[in-house]
């Protein structure tokens, strides 16, 4: 869970969440489009755009990417697991 908890502290650092609003499936186009400072709508048709040009690709970066990018406000409820002394 630590490997897990320090990829989310790298993604929220780099601006990469999912927001809670503004998500059509899970919030990755909507979260890469926050932080590049696009709009959504253009993300999206770039994203399927480019679905369209390399079909294929999207559908495994997608859910990886759904995985990876922390939920915005996450760190709220996450609770730190007790290190050894």
């Amino acid at each position: 869970m630590t490997a897990m908890n320090s990829v989310y502290g790298s993604m929220r650092r780099q601006g990469l969440v999912r927001p809670r609003q503004g998500r059509i499936i899970g919030g990755v186009v909507a979260g890469l489009a926050q932080r590049f400072g696009i709009d959504a709508w253009l993300a999206r048709a770039l994203f399927v755009l480019v679905l369209l040009v390399i079909p294929g690709s999207q559908i495994i970066i997608y859910p990886i990417l759904w995985i990876l990018m922390p939920a915005e406000n996450a760190a709220d409820t996450v609770t730190p697991m007790p290190t050894a002394l």
